[in-house]
């Protein structure tokens, strides 16, 4: 049985392993914008700091990442957060890293006083789908077509789940 990896709040010294694993994890099966080319963009920036992500570490390694934020800003909105990026390094995969950062982030959410978590995940991203709904995450609407990546056009799916 897999060992459950250490969750923690991140910090500005992971930048660098946190930019790395997101260009190493790159897909057209999740990104919606152009493979990172350099120079690279820094990680962390004004609309999202180390605060924003929790991250999954083995071995005193990251190994994956989820960010949490507001879907808009609005105070009519401040209820509502947003799971805005998940990463799990290839090597990582299948060993349950993805499910407990998305625990960790919803119990995250909880604490904020939030009453509802939403996500958009791309509609042949199965896995991550099954993963969602697994955890109590159901589809609440589809926007087809919204994408064309590499010549097919790919459906943006909303999903959200009550706390």
């Amino acid at each position: 049985m897999a060992v459950a990896p250490h969750l923690r709040t991140a910090v500005l010294d992971d930048e660098d392993a946190l930019g790395r694993l997101d260009r190493d994890t790159w897909s057209t099966l999740h990104a919606v914008m152009p493979r990172p080319r350099p120079p690279y963009e820094p990680f962390f920036g004004e609309r999202f700091g180390p605060r924003d992500h929790l991250v999954a570490e083995r071995d005193g390694r990251i190994v994956g990442y989820i960010r949490l934020g507001f879907p808009t800003p609005l105070a009519c909105n401040a209820h509502v957060r947003q799971i805005l990026g998940l990463a799990v390094a290839e090597e990582a995969r299948g060993a349950g890293v993805g499910r407990a950062l998305l625990r960790a982030v919803v119990a995250e959410a909880r604490r904020q006083g939030a009453r509802r978590v939403t996500l958009r995940v791309l509609g042949h991203n199965v896995p991550a789908r099954a993963l969602y709904a697994s955890e109590g995450f159901a589809v609440e609407g589809v926007l087809p077509g919204e994408f064309l990546l590499d010549g097919v056009y790919v459906d943006d799916v909303l999903m959200g789940r009550s706390l």
